[in-house]
């Protein structure tokens, strides 16, 4: 697998695999219109115009295998001034999904906050009922410090929860220690 600074012509891709993972994981969250007619367009508005021109401090990460996008992470670097980076998207193809993917892309994440936004935090909202997500933040030693509620792009009101990363070195630890105990092969 190999990782890829996402450019212009990326933004098919991964507005196609946004627009699935969320078909997949938040059917029971955003109207059904907006999942059968509107999500991909939507989706592929926000990924041509992040990627045209992107701010100084945006950075996204593809995880591709022979060609084909396995994985992407979103981030927005010292985005604010008291929990420092927001990972805005991370989403993993299906059918690559319980392969560590979600680790490898926070670990190079987090990687890139230590070298041009070293003083940060990070942070990320998780839909709260999505309990995949919620197990990932909390199993990387993520700080539940807020609940909210997000008004998605169809409108519905979402309860979601931030969890926090006091430091990227933190975050980048809590990885490495993940990826060692998943290689680890029990010998008995």
């Amino acid at each position: 697998m190999d990782f890829k600074l996402a450019g212009y012509k990326d933004y098919e891709r991964i507005a196609s695999l946004h627009t699935h993972s969320w078909k997949m994981l938040y059917q029971d969250f955003l109207s059904p219109q907006y999942i059968d007619l509107d999500i991909m367009a939507e989706r592929r508005v926000l990924w041509q115009t992040r990627l045209i021109n992107p701010p100084f401090n945006q950075h996204v990460l593809m995880l591709e295998e022979g060609g084909l996008l396995c994985g992407f992470i979103c981030a927005f670097g010292n985005h604010d001034f008291e929990k420092g980076t927001f990972i805005d998207a991370l989403h993993v193809d299906p059918n690559y999904l319980k392969r560590g993917l979600g680790i490898k892309l926070i670990s190079q994440l987090s990687q890139w906050v230590m070298k041009y936004f070293p003083n940060n935090g990070i942070y990320l909202h998780v839909i709260k009922n999505n309990n995949r997500a919620v197990r990932f933040c909390e199993n990387l030693g993520g700080q539940l410090v807020q609940e909210r509620i997000w008004t998605s792009p169809c409108g519905t009101q979402i309860p979601e929860a931030v969890y926090t990363w006091e430091s990227a070195a933190g975050l980048f630890k809590s990885t490495i220690r993940h990826e060692s105990r998943a290689n680890c092969i029990p010998l008995s």
